[in-house]
């Protein structure tokens, strides 16, 4: 396997033609997981539009030593600070690289990140039922089920109930305002 490195991802158009690329390769893996996408959702622009919104923080899965070429990606969305303190993952990672840890590594970085830069207290996630390899890369992260929601997202053509999962990052009160 090339080498891999986790790093924030840009934002705009700088990662855009390589995270385009990597959803378009892998939209048929990523399907059963996935709401239904249009066309243009695989576009450079529209992958640029997401990359430049700012209510996310995104970090990339890159391969080799220029490392243009996307294999996995997370954001970390719905981030409330105040008493909250908190975040909402998502991930994942190119069918090429599956079951060699990276989406482990992935989920690790993105709760330093949480912790370290944002000072959050929790991120939570949630997985189909059924998605037990996400299930447990949750698990070896720290993350505890929290309970079961019905009809929770739209994926693969319809409401689909999700398993909830949350990570306490830390104890430490917010600070003061």
């Amino acid at each position: 396997m090339a080498t891999v490195t986790i790093r924030p991802a840009g934002p705009g158009a700088a990662d855009a033609p390589a995270l385009a690329a990597a959803l378009l390769r892998n939209r048929a893996y990523m399907r059963p997981w996935e709401p239904h996408r249009t066309g243009a959702y695989y576009t450079v622009e529209a992958q640029a539009a997401r990359l430049g919104d700012g209510a996310r923080r995104w970090f990339a899965v890159v391969e080799g030593a220029e490392g243009d070429r996307i294999v996995g990606a997370a954001t970390l969305s719905g981030i409330a600070l105040g008493p909250f303190r908190s975040g909402s993952l998502g991930y994942w990672v190119d069918e090429e690289y599956a079951g060699r840890g990276l989406a482990t590594a992935l989920v690790e970085e993105v709760c330093r990140a949480a912790r370290e830069e944002l000072g959050l207290h929790r991120v939570e996630a949630g997985t189909l039922l059924r998605n037990h390899a996400s299930q447990r890369v949750l698990a070896k992260c720290g993350f505890a089920r929290i309970g079961t929601a019905p009809h929770y997202l739209h994926i693969d053509g319809a409401w689909r109930d999700h398993h909830l999962f949350q990570r306490i990052l830390h104890d430490d009160p917010p600070p003061r305002t």
